[in-house]
């Protein structure tokens, strides 16, 4: 049996923080539930933390792992089994500051990617205080530093809208390049996808990840550092004020 993950039902999910739910399985230190607020490890971004509470007592939950099953690490002698019922609460501070910096990386991504040739993002590190995106090919100077969080203060500052949709594969290479989406890191057995676009497809882009509903909740977005990740590839850090 595999866990509903609530946090995908829809944007507006993202922003819940408080959920019922049964326990279907148990480890020496983690939980499983049929259902479950709690965002795993993946896609770059990290876990959410929180607390789960029964008839037992309250537990911490430090990690969050797994696909199908999503384990929720609460430490040994939880005293939990199948069966039993239990109220989960997510850590919102730490829940926000990810959606925050997801769609974030969203923007910056879109944006060099339009700016400068075509450069893709190979990968991305979502955390609560500071996040990263690796772009390829690419060499920045300053004055393409500059322009990309500009562009993209702009277009926080103009409050364009983040919606999710669900198209098919082909639906999404009509309006995107493959190459921008990252398609080709998706198993070709998935036809039909769950798509974050910003704005009137400022950037339009397959996630699974959570993020705010308006560009304005990103706030300040503030260049940290770049660094020289192998040929032609450059990582940029940034955090949100």
């Amino acid at each position: 049996m595999s866990t509903e993950k609530l946090y995908l039902q829809s944007l507006e999910a993202g922003y819940e923080t408080t959920f019922s739910a049964e326990v279907i399985e148990v480890t020496e230190s983690e939980v499983i539930l049929d259902q479950t607020l709690f965002y795993p490890l993946g896609g770059g971004q990290n876990w959410d933390t929180g607390k789960l509470s029964s008839d037992t007592g309250t537990l911490e939950v430090t990690e969050v792992k797994g696909r199908d099953k999503i384990f929720h690490t609460v430490g040994s002698d939880h005293g939990l089994n199948p069966g039993d019922f239990i109220q989960g609460e997510i850590d919102w501070e730490r829940r926000y500051a990810h959606m925050r910096m997801h769609t974030a990386q969203h923007l910056l991504s879109g944006i060099v990617y339009e700016s400068f040739n075509g450069a893709r993002t190979v990968g991305n590190q979502i955390h609560a205080d500071r996040s990263r995106i690796d772009f390829q090919p690419i060499k920045f100077d300053d004055e393409m530093i500059e322009l990309a969080f500009n562009l993209a203060q702009e277009a926080i500052e103009s409050d364009l809208e983040v919606t999710e949709t669900v198209m098919t594969r082909e639906q999404i290479n009509a309006i995107m390049p493959p190459e921008r989406t990252n398609m080709d890191l998706l198993p070709s057995s998935v036809r039909e996808l769950r798509i974050i676009k910003i704005g009137n497809n400022r950037d339009l882009c397959p996630c699974a990840g959570t993020h705010v509903q308006s560009l304005g909740e990103i706030g300040k977005l503030d260049f940290l550092s770049k660094k020289s990740k192998g040929k032609g590839k450059q990582r940029i850090q940034y955090t949100l004020n």
